[in-house]
């Protein structure tokens, strides 16, 4: 359950698009939910409610953990919502934040303000491809397809995102590393 959990809110951080250039760096909100996965987002609501009844000092002490691999995860209504610092050196490189490190991009293709790009990570073995279609360098909407094999068992994963720049300032939110290609 534990890595179930651990990978989806880094799929989620990892949907931040590579057309970096349009970007403007600094804080970034990013909303996703996944649209074929009963178990998932059964999992992701049991996680809302057990950080919700969770002693103030352990709740603080699990969101710490968390930002300082560069995400911060919000409860909302419908799947969830993350956020992401990104650098303006990350942004100049086109980088794409994720917060597993042994996750690296296979592919990656532009074409006006719409990039389509595919990943792979090792543990646990996932892959994924997805396009994302900038609305401007404050705004995106994205389509996720992610397969993973968590226990000998293979899931496939659908995922409708958008993602939106709340400000320059990161506040207490770290850059996330970026994977090496």
């Amino acid at each position: 359950m534990i890595a179930r959990l651990t990978l989806a809110a880094a799929l989620l951080a990892a949907t931040l698009p590579a057309a970096a250039q349009t970007m403007k760096p600094g804080l970034w909100e990013i909303r996703n939910r996944m649209t074929n996965n009963p178990q998932m987002d059964q999992a992701m609501a049991e996680m809302q409610k057990q950080l919700a009844a969770m002693p103030p000092e352990q709740r603080k002490q699990m969101e710490a953990m968390m930002a300082q691999q560069g995400v911060r995860m919000m409860p909302g209504a419908q799947g969830m919502t993350v956020q992401v610092c990104m650098t303006k050196e990350q942004v100049e490189r086109n980088e794409m934040p994720m917060s597993q490190g042994d996750c690296k991009i296979t592919s990656q293709s532009r074409s006006g303000g719409t990039v389509k790009m595919a990943f792979a990570c090792a543990n646990p073995p996932t892959t994924g491809e997805g396009q994302f279609t900038m609305t401007g360098a404050e705004a995106y909407s994205s389509q996720m397809t992610v397969k993973s094999t968590l226990q000998g068992k293979t899931e496939t994963t659908s995922m409708e995102g958008s993602g939106k720049w709340l400000g320059a300032d990161c506040g207490g939110v770290k850059p996330m590393q970026m994977p090496r290609k």
